[in-house]
């Protein structure tokens, strides 16, 4: 079994939900207290081994691989106003020579579109792929823990959580088999079902395992929900074929593709800061007593 070294990121979207905002800037920027998305997904995923990286960009990227750069001239400048607090912070955020590389989506025709855009990445081996509108606040990260059951259980894994059945219709949904509470084996999935017809209540998040099998099933480019190449029916072609298990990771996500979702994960990660939390717990005070 391959260890799991590489790491998929789609990032071509246009953030049309946090517009003007992201109007010359990449939605996966927008910060969450002091470091952008990006580098929480990149965090995550280094966390659990990954050491390769590919961004699926689209046009007015360019900074989302900046980021993981050497910034030379601020550097300096931040060593010249003996601002080493700043300087650490800054290094942690750069990736090593050679480690991440970005493909263009030319067309916005999906997520599995987006999957099949980074094939010569992925080439023969397994991959991790991070949705970075999801964080996921959690003791252990969310990547390692999917890790770890992809060497358990030798396949694909997909981390699952259950949602209102309301609101099946907005998410990619498990038809389930054996569940020991944590571990579920897949033996269906369903992209976007309307709640009479789900099979299960329980939705795949922002972070997948993925064998390099799915990549010949997306190049067929079949359209799905939405007119759309789906990775929920590129990967359901794989059931049967290798293992296939979703896992009730521990841990919050936070949709911060919504704005009620960015608002909340910027008040939990706060909270979690011990430089920051106790000026953050008494200015929700003030609020609370004006609510």
């Amino acid at each position: 079994m391959k260890k799991l070294r590489k790491a998929v990121l789609p990032v071509a979207g246009l953030g049309t939900r946090f517009l003007p905002a992201t109007k010359a800037a990449a939605k996966e920027m927008l910060p969450v207290v002091d470091k952008p998305l990006i580098q929480y997904a990149i965090e995550e995923a280094r966390a659990a081994g990954i050491e390769q990286f590919c961004m699926i960009t689209g046009r007015g990227k360019v900074a989302l691989v900046e980021h993981f750069d050497v910034a030379y001239e601020l550097e300096a400048t931040l060593r010249q106003r003996g601002k080493e607090r700043e300087l650490a912070m800054l290094r942690e955020a750069q990736l090593p020579p050679g480690s991440i590389v970005a493909v263009r989506q030319q067309e916005p025709l999906g997520l599995g579109h987006a999957i099949w855009c980074a094939r010569a990445f992925v080439g023969e081996d397994p991959f991790a792929i991070l949705l970075p509108d999801d964080l996921i606040l959690s003791e252990t990260p969310c990547t390692l823990q999917l890790a770890r059951a992809y060497e358990q259980t030798g396949g694909n894994v997909v981390a699952v959580v259950d949602v209102p059945r309301e609101q099946t219709n907005r998410y990619g949904i498990l038809k389930v088999g054996h569940d020991d509470g944590k571990l579920v084996e897949v033996v269906g999935l369903v992209e976007k079902p309307r709640p009479e017809e789900a099979p299960s209540t329980l939705s795949i998040i922002g972070r997948y395992v993925l064998m390099p099998e799915v990549i010949p099933h997306l190049a067929r480019m079949e359209r799905g929900a939405g007119n759309e190449v789906q990775l929920t029916d590129a990967m359901a072609k794989m059931i049967g074929q290798v293992p296939f298990h979703g896992l009730r990771y521990e841990g919050r996500r936070f949709d911060c593709g919504d704005k009620i979702g960015f608002l909340e994960a910027q008040i939990a990660f706060a909270l979690r800061r011990p430089d920051i939390a106790p000026a953050v717990r008494q200015f929700l005070a003030n609020y609370q007593e004006s609510a």
